[in-house]
Parts: structure tokens; C-alpha cells; sequence
């Protein structure tokens, strides 16, 4: 199906006349009708054909503007219907599951009133005030349970407010059952378009004489629905044949019912997108949608936490994003809806919205029906109808280049992320989808964020890694039986491309030559002195400066061995046994939440010392700054210190430091073999959930070649022999002035820009971030400062080995910069101006 088929306001045909020539419907009234519906048809005993509006935001992506603007546009006239003082004594009702958005919307544009949607999700707990039918839906029993029944119970005027208003019938149970125990003067009926016949239209006017009330109408257009002889009838036959057909085809192809429309042509994507999760933040006690009510407290509060999180869906998204859906999930239409709308303030893309639903109809790839394309995948939130399939319409071939898929969080389940559930149907579809998660609201629950009531406990040896289980607590999930590595030139353009974050998957771990072994072995003879005393350092000026007993956070996995050996330290220096965790953090997505929960029910968050090997540029300095700054708004806990201690402080980026020369920590010139037979963590939507830690593998086919222990005790064997230097030393950085300077930042961005780069994040300083590029990433050039000795004897040897020019520089702030292949981005150059290639 064609991107443009979709774009609105371009369509060449009406979204209808599949149907109308098919069937002899015709739609009568408004000029505006047409604009407002298409037609499509569904299986049902009661009505075959479907009006499918265009500004609902339900079956037909649209502007999340205009899906707003109709509700808010209509609000504001019942306003001015029922005068001001009638207004503030409103209480408005929207029915599920296609106008809770709008009923939304509505109550927003009246102003103040508070707003509740009936639901066919039955909450544990929460007692229903009332229940009625609708007669032609295929999914009747409305449950109406606010969390105050007294919302319901006043005389101020009640607006019902839904899609469509055809036959009357869903309004005449609804009021007909709250008149009886809520009685009220009047009643305001609101829809987008009323297609009622004359005689459905008398009907509610003896209906409203009947129970002595006044029933007002607002709506957009108005008109009705001509339907022929034997429509019914004709309607399912043709519904019939072509779900045999589309059946058959899939079948002769070798697919699946997932999907129905073009994309069963031959339009599926070759490879499946990626899937990220992006923790909104919502607001703490703000209900997800008007389920149990919804007051002008709850508004203000959303409103004023509108920006941030649309904010953070725009920096989930992937670069150069075009065209982006924000896909909601049956009754949760509302929050998709105005994060949607905020999104398209604070992004270039074109962003469009739309949600799931339970009403199965199909799918025909014409331009003159409304429904080109639908997606299958089970129900995810474990439904009171029990197991059943949901519906994604006219996402499959729309164009879309990432899709931001909301659900809450009762829907947060496994069934969602299965192989067969929606987030895998939408990455069929899509280069990126991105899942935000709202928390479920429950009457009288806690109205904190959702937390598991235990976390697990940390992983250690020799279960998990190769250091002995007292020296470290690792706050991971181990992934060590899912295959997570790719060749390094696919995760370089993968990760450069914007099709994925480093973090989702490992690079093969790097297996040195027995020339590059001696080499390390050589570097940690000669540096194991120097390592010592700057252990020692730093040791000292965190027990004089942070905590007499801190509990030492480990960045996982470059900070480990530096936490095992600062934990050694203190022990050795002064009989202290610290607590040491290894937690995991991800630039650009932050430290791991669940982690810093166990660490704050375990220990006082002021204790918490976070450890690393060194600092570059700085870059995870200020992500865990701004992490905890995060995980503070969202769970309320406070007392973490963001400063890090490292052993080496090139950056110029911390104050807790033991140097800030630029020298060869040995542990960075391997990977898990020198780091307890640890992989890198992982972060991916799939494999962790709301309530897991960040994931790592355990390579224990690596044993053979394992160094980590004999890393540890070649330094800690040092303390002896240096611990008055160590004490001088840390005399010495306690006396002086430790403020980060950031010149390591400001020499990244002049380099990257000298060198044609123009993305620092392709600039790695110091000798450790640049033997990392060396054996995890796809190296460009290694710049060297003139006159560096062996502390690059193993970059150079790699370099060598890997066909790598290494360039000297005169005036370079550190020993080396590695700078990775810039050949992913689009018109990288080199320093000649060249374009850059292999």
C-alpha cells in the first residue's frame, strides 16, 4: 500500500465508495459527512457496515490536532449551550471504547467538569454505580466505576458523549439506567455525527418527555445512513468471501492471519524493527484516563507533565524520523491522544494517532474503503471476555518510520511481547517502535509508581562471574542462554543508522593473540604500583569525604574491578568490609531504576558511592547525573550522590579522583575476561521488563582464558608498598582544587569537528575509551600524543592488527583518542574534506 494512499487530504477517492457501489449504502445530510466518515465492513449478526470516522483517532491515523481539536471544538459549544454557571455543575460520561478519548476532549473544552467513561474492564476492589447495553456493538456490557459514587449523584446536567449517534439506543439505556438512581433535569447528548432517522430521532424526544428531563444534541454534521433491501445479509456474504480469500492467499504465500490488506501483497518489511521502552515518567496519583473519574486536579496536574514526557518519547525516537504513530490501546485513548499532541510541538516529524481495538473488520487495500490494512495479535491484558484477538488498523504500509505503541500497565504483560503480540506485529512494520507504559490507575491502591514488592537479589560467583561472591553483588538479570552477539560492522551501522542502540546488542567478545597477552601481562607488571596508589586515592578521599561506611556502586562492567579492588583497599587500610554492587547504566538511557530501588531498601541512598574505571568525555557523568535527577522526580526517594569516583580523571569531569593523568589502566585492554567473565549490560524492551534489571551474560566457556582474578591481586598485592604514597596523595587532592574543568568535553568537539566528524560521540579519549573502540567498535584512526611510550604499545599493536592508522599530535589533551568509523553517518568527510570510506 502506498504511503500516500494514507495522507490525509490527498486521497483522490472516498474512503466509502468500496462499500456504497458494493452495497448500495449511501451516506445523506451535511456536506462535511464525507470529509468526516469512510465505510468499511465487519462481521455482526446486527450491522455489517461501519462507520469509520476520519477524526477519532480509532481505526484512521490522523492529526492528533485534529483528533483534540473536534472533541475540545464541541466541549466548547455545550459550554455556551448550557451557560456558565450550568457548565461548572457538569459532569460529562464518555462511553468505551471509542469515545473515551473524546469524551475527554469534551470535558476539557467545557472547562472544569469531571469527566468518567463507562469500561468493560471489570477493577478487583472498585464497586460498580451502574451498567447498561449496547444493542448493535459486538461487545455489549458497559461497567460504569467511579471511585466516588457521588460523581454521578448530583442535579447538575450530565453529558454523554459518543462517536457516533445512530439509532439513540445506546443513550436511551444509559439514561434510562442512571435516571433511576441518579435523577437530573437535564441531559446534553454530544457526538461527532448524529445519523439518526427521523423516526430514531422522535424517539428520543418521547423519551425525554417520559422522564420529565431536557435532552439537549450537539454534534459536528448530521445526516443518515440509506441502507438498501437485504443489506445485512449481502454485507456478511461479502465480508465471507474476501476473509476466505485474503485466508487463501496468506496460505499460498506461506503466511499468517496477522495481517490483512496490502501488506499480504508482498509489502512486508525484510528485517523487523527494533523495540525500545521510554519511561514517561507519569505524573504520581494522576489517573490514566477518566475509568474511575477524572477531575480538573487531575488536568492541571497532566498538564503541567506534558512537556517533559513528550519531551522524552521525542529523544526515544529514532534520528531523522519523518513520520511517526502514536498507537493507543483500546479504552486508553486520552493519554496517547495529548501525548501525541505535545509530541508534534516539540519534533519535525509528521506525527499521527491512532489506537487498537477490540472490533474486528476487514481489511480491503482499495482507496475507496476505509480500511486498508489491519494487524491481528492476541489480547494482552488479560480481558474479562477472556482470550480473544485485538486489531491494529491502517498502520501496515502507512509509512510510518517509528510507531510509539501506549498501553498501561495492566497491559504491560507477557502476552504483549510475545512473538506473536503487538509490539512483534508493529516491528514487522516499522524501523523502531518505542513502548511507553502509563501506570493503571486503581481506587485506594498506593498512588506511587507500580513497584514489584521484592526485587531479586543480587546475582554473585561462582554462579554469576568468576570473583568470589563476597567481593561483588551483581544488580543484573542473567541473559548468559540468549544469542545477543553481532559481527562489529553490523552493530556499527545498526547503531550509527539510528536502527538501534548499542546497548541491545553485544559485540563477539575479542579473543587476544598470545603477542597481545604478554603485552597485558607486560602493562600490569609495570602499572600495577601506579594502580595501587591511585586505588588507594581514591579510596581515602570517599571515606573522608562521602561515607564513613559507603556502599560502593559499581558502573557495570569497566567500574567492577575498580570496586573489588577499592573494596580491598578499605579492608586492607582499615578492616572495613564495604557492600559492593555492580548496577548497570546506558547512555542515553540511564542508570538502572530497579537496581537504585534495591540499593534504597537495602541502604541509605546517601552511602551510595557510584564507581567507575575512568572518565573520557564525561558523557556517563552527566547521564547519571541527569538519571537520578529522573528516578527522584518518579519514585521520590533522595540522597543519592551523582559525583563519581574513578581511579583516572583525563575528562577533567569529577572531583573524586585519584589522578588525572592519562595512563594505562590494564583491565581496559580486555573485555569479560579481565571483568569476571562479564559481558557489557543489555537493554532491550523484549528481554527486559518493567520489573527486571538491566541483563549481562556470564561467559563461562571463557574460563581458560580468564585474567580477572589475577588482575585484583597483582594490584591489591601493591597496597602495602604504596599506602604512604597513597595517603599522601590523597592529602594532596583533599588540599587542592578538584572542580571538573570539562576540558576533556571542549577537546571532543574541536576534534570532531576538525576531523570532518561532527558527532562527539564517535570521539573516544583516553587510552582506555580508545582501546575500547579498538575492540568493540569499527576504528577510524587512533590519534596519538607525540611522544606517548608503552602506555600505547597494546593500542598500537591492535591498531597494527586491525590495518588502523595511528596519527601523532602535538597538542592533544590525552595519550591517544580513538575515533570510530564515521562511514555510517550520511556526509561524513574526512580531515581533507573528502567524503570518508572503507
Amino acid at each position: 500500500m502506498a504511503e500516500e494512499a494514507h495522507a490525509e487530504g490527498r486521497a483522490a477517492v472516498w474512503s466509502g465508495s468500496w462499500v456504497a457501489e458494493r452495497l448500495g449504502v449511501e451516506l445523506a445530510g451535511d456536506d462535511r459527512l464525507t470529509g468526516l466518515l469512510g465505510l468499511a465492513l465487519r462481521r455482526n449478526p446486527k450491522r455489517a457496515h461501519l462507520l469509520v470516522s476520519n477524526v477519532l483517532g480509532k481505526h484512521v491515523p490522523q492529526s492528533p490536532s485534529v483528533v483534540y481539536g473536534h472533541g475540545f471544538a464541541l466541549g466548547r459549544r455545550v459550554r455556551d449551550l448550557l451557560g456558565a454557571e450550568a457548565a461548572r455543575a457538569a459532569v460529562v460520561l464518555g462511553y468505551a471504547e471509542t469515545a473515551t478519548g473524546l469524551g475527554h476532549s469534551v470535558a476539557d473544552g467545557l472547562g472544569s467538569a469531571p469527566y468518567l467513561h463507562s469500561t468493560r474492564r471489570p477493577v478487583a476492589g472498585v464497586a460498580r454505580a451502574g451498567g447498561f447495553e449496547e444493542s448493535h456493538s459486538h461487545a455489549t456490557s458497559h461497567l460504569l466505576l467511579p471511585e466516588d459514587p457521588a460523581l454521578l449523584a448530583g442535579d447538575g446536567p450530565l453529558v454523554l458523549v459518543d462517536d457516533e449517534f445512530s439509532t439513540g439506543n445506546t443513550v436511551l439505556n444509559t439514561v434510562r439506567a442512571l435516571h433511576e438512581r441518579y435523577p437530573r433535569k437535564r441531559y446534553v447528548v454530544v457526538a461527532l455525527v448524529d445519523m439518526r432517522s427521523p423516526a430514531d430521532a422522535g424517539r428520543l424526544r418521547d423519551f425525554a418527555r417520559e422522564i420529565g428531563a431536557q435532552v439537549d444534541l450537539v454534534t459536528a454534521a448530521a445526516g443518515t445512513v440509506r441502507l438498501p433491501e437485504g443489506v445485512l445479509a449481502k454485507g456478511q456474504d461479502l465480508v465471507a468471501r474476501y476473509e476466505t480469500a485474503a485466508t487463501e492467499a496468506q496460505a499460498t504465500a506461506g503466511g499468517t492471519p496477522a495481517l490483512q490488506g496490502s501488506d499480504a501483497a508482498g509489502h512486508d518489511r525484510a528485517a523487523p524493527g527494533t523495540v525500545d521502552r521510554v519511561d514517561l515518567r507519569w505524573p504520581t496519583g494522576v489517573p490514566d484516563g477518566g475509568r474511575h473519574g477524572f477531575t480538573a486536579e487531575h488536568r492541571a496536574r497532566l498538564e503541567s507533565a506534558l512537556p517533559g514526557m513528550a519531551a522524552r518519547l521525542a529523544e526515544a525516537l529514532p534520528p531523522g524520523a519523518r513520520r511517526v504513530l502514536v498507537l493507543g490501546f483500546e479504552e486508553l485513548m486520552y493519554a496517547p491522544l495529548r501525548l501525541a499532541r505535545e509530541l508534534e510541538q516539540v519534533t519535525d516529524a509528521e506525527v499521527r494517532y491512532s489506537t487498537t481495538t477490540r472490533s474486528p473488520v476487514l481489511a480491503v487495500d482499495d482507496p475507496g474503503y476505509a480500511i486498508r490494512t489491519r494487524l491481528v495479535f492476541p489480547a494482552h491484558d488479560d480481558p474479562a471476555d477472556g482470550p480473544g484477538e485485538r486489531y491494529a488498523y491502517n498502520v501496515a504500509g502507512a509509512g510510518f518510520d517509528a510507531v510509539v505503541s501506549v498501553v498501561d500497565s495492566v497491559a504491560d504483560t507477557p502476552a504483549l511481547h510475545a512473538p506473536d503480540g503487538l509490539l512483534a506485529r508493529l516491528a514487522a512494520h516499522t524501523p523502531h517502535v518505542v513502548l511507553a507504559v502509563v501506570p493503571s490507575y486503581v481506587p485506594g491502591a498506593p498512588t506511587a509508581p507500580e513497584r514489584p514488592p521484592m526485587l531479586p537479589e543480587p546475582l554473585r560467583g561462582p554462579a554469576f562471574s568468576s570473583y568470589a561472591p563476597d567481593e561483588v553483588g551483581w544488580l543484573l538479570q542473567d541473559l548468559s542462554g540468549v544469542t545477543l552477539e553481532a559481527p562489529t560492522e553490523e552493530r556499527e551501522e545498526a547503531i550509527q543508522s539510528g536502527g538501534a542502540h548499542y546497548a541491545e546488542s553485544l559485540p563477539v567478545e575479542y579473543q587476544p593473540s598470545e603477542q597481545y597477552q604478554e603485552l597485558f601481562h607486560e602493562a600490569l607488571r609495570t602499572s600495577a604500583a601506579r594502580l595501587a596508589r591511585a586505588v588507594g586515592a581514591v579510596t581515602e578521599i570517599v571515606l573522608a569525604e562521602r561515607s564513613p561506611r559507603p556502599v560502593l556502586a559499581s558502573l557495570a562492567r569497566a567500574g567492577t574491578p575498580v570496586g573489588i579492588l577499592m573494596r580491598r583497599w578499605a579492608q586492607f587500610r582499615h578492616g572495613l568490609d564495604l557492600p559492593h554492587y555492580a548496577v548497570s547504566i546506558v547512555r542515553g538511557r540511564g542508570i538502572d531504576a530497579n537496581a537504585l530501588r534495591w540499593l534504597a531498601r537495602h541502604h541509605d541512598p546517601a552511602d551510595v558511592v557510584f564507581v567507575d574505571g575512568w572518565t573520557g568525555k564525561g558523557a556517563i557523568t552527566r547521564e547519571l547525573a541527569a538519571a537520578l535527577r529522573d528516578f527522584e522526580d518518579s519514585d521520590g526517594v533522595t540522597g543519592f550522590d551523582p559525583e563519581i569516583a574513578v581511579l583516572a580523571d583525563p575528562g577533567s569531569c569529577v572531583r573524586t579522583y585519584g589522578t588525572r593523568d592519562d595512563f594505562l589502566i590494564p583491565s581496559a585492554c580486555l573485555n569479560s575476561t579481565v571483568s569476571g567473565l562479564i559481558s557489557r549490560t543489555v537493554l532491550r524492551a523484549d528481554l527486559v521488563g518493567p520489573h527486571d534489571f538491566h541483563g549481562a551474560k556470564f561467559y563461562r566457556e571463557l574460563a581458560g582464558a580468564d585474567l580477572s582474578p589475577a588482575f585484583l591481586d597483582a594490584v591489591s598485592a601493591r597496597f602495602p608498598e604504596v599506602a604512604e604514597a597513597a595517603d599522601a596523595q590523597a592529602k594532596e587532592l583533599l588540599s587542592a582544587d578538584r572542580t571538573p574543568t570539562w576540558e576533556g568535553w571542549a577537546a571532543v568537539e574541536r576534534i570532531s569537528e576538525e576531523y570532518g566528524i561532527h558527532d562527539v560521540n564517535l570521539v573516544k579519549p583516553g587510552v582506555g575509551e580508545t582501546t575500547r573502540v579498538m575492540l568493540r567498535r569499527v576504528p577510524w584512526k587512533v590519534l596519538a600524543r607525540a611522544g606517548a611510550g608503552s602506555d600505547l604499545d597494546h593500542v598500537r599493536l591492535l591498531a597494527d592488527q586491525r590495518g588502523v592508522p595511528v596519527e601523532e599530535v602535538a597538542d592533544l589533551p590525552y595519550t591517544c583518542v580513538g575515533l570510530i568509523h564515521p562511514k555510517y553517518t550520511r556526509g561524513a568527510t574526512g580531515a581533507d574534506g573528502k567524503a570518508v570510506t572503507v
